[in-house]
């Protein structure tokens, strides 16, 4: 399905080299401020060819509100939004018309639907991503606004280059490293290097990485970090819908993911359950909170006040211009070079 979500429901649309992608968000409250400016800026900071660091496609992802607002606030009803995809380039695709690329999608969707997109990877892309981020802009203003919630993402690994304190939670003095940052770190410290990494030193160890990678026409994974805080205490339902399940739900939709970790994810495993459980103090508000918050800001799958942060991991771009030795769609052995 291209929806997501209940209450804030959004459903993008769009192929990676068709006219135009974008979303259409129904659920959105009335009476809110709302321009294009606040939605550009965040897909100005997606938005691909900034650095060498990149893809090179040049594209200037210039948003257009169609419906739902009106004199610059929401109405209430469905909330249409446009992107044209403007430097799209079908041919850098045509070898994929006899061999399915490795590792993308082009083979199951064409089992599954019986046709795939004739360029690019069809909604498999990630260019599909430009919906959720045009949705999230309106998202994350309605709870800025209402209960002062703050998102930060950011870089903290790619290959083997990773922040010292990242998966730290056995060490001490890393973990409190880590913890430092995410309750301190902004979108103005990520967005001070290409990398989108706010430790210098890992953002040049990361920049090396991913030149070495470039120039061998390669490509590299990495993973992402995101902290929630602020975060009312009583989201999320048991037991299908807990709050985590619904995150990772979002977070594994995204194109090339490949792993989710929240709290103290799988290093949690190395802990006895002393060391893990997370203590309660008074808040001195006449509430609680956590000392450690190893659990991520969720207990039992719903929200406790503490910062929500996690983890997802991004597999290597499967577009690659490097020869690979692999099958056409009818099982012949054949050499591939894509271009895109």
């Amino acid at each position: 399905m291209s929806t997501f979500g209940q209450i804030f429901r959004v459903t993008t649309f769009g192929e990676s080299h068709c006219k135009a992608v974008g979303c259409i968000v129904d659920g959105c409250p009335p009476g809110m401020e709302l321009s294009e400016s606040d939605i550009q800026s965040q897909l100005d900071r997606r938005r691909p060819g900034q650095s060498a660091l990149t893809t090179p496609r040049s594209e200037t992802d210039t948003v257009t509100i169609q419906s739902g607002t009106e004199f610059g606030y929401t109405l209430g009803t469905p909330i249409s939004m446009m992107v044209p995809n403007k430097d799209h380039k079908p041919n850098d695709y045509s070898e994929t018309d006899f061999y399915p690329r490795p590792s993308h999608a082009d083979w199951t969707y064409l089992k599954k639907y019986g046709v795939k997109a004739s360029s690019g990877g069809g909604r498999a892309s990630a260019r599909e991503t430009i919906g959720r981020v045009a949705a999230g802009s309106i998202a994350e203003k309605y709870l800025k606004q209402v209960h002062n919630v703050e998102i930060v993402s950011f870089v903290s690994s790619v290959g083997k280059a990773k922040l010292e304190c990242l998966g730290s939670i056995t060490d001490d003095t890393k973990s409190k490293e880590f913890f430092d940052l995410i309750q301190n770190v902004t979108r103005q410290d990520v967005d001070v290097t290409p990398t989108r990494c706010p430790d210098k030193k890992t953002a040049e160890l990361i920049t090396q990485e991913i030149m070495r990678r470039k120039e061998e026409n390669n490509s590299i994974g990495g993973t992402i970090t995101c902290v929630i805080r602020n975060c009312p205490i009583g989201l999320g339902e048991p037991c299908f819908d807990k709050l985590e399940a619904k995150l990772a739900h979002a977070m594994l939709s995204i194109p090339a993911t490949k792993g989710f970790e929240i709290g103290s994810g799988f290093l949690g495993t190395q802990l006895s359950g002393r060391e893990h459980n997370d203590a309660f103090v008074s808040d001195g508000k006449g509430g609680l909170r956590t000392v450690k918050n190893h659990s991520g800001g969720i207990q039992g799958g719903i929200s406790n006040g503490e910062n929500i942060y996690f983890t997802v991991a991004f597999k290597p771009a499967a577009t690659i211009s490097v020869t690979q030795e692999t099958a056409t769609y009818d099982g012949k052995t054949g050499t591939l070079e894509t271009r895109g």
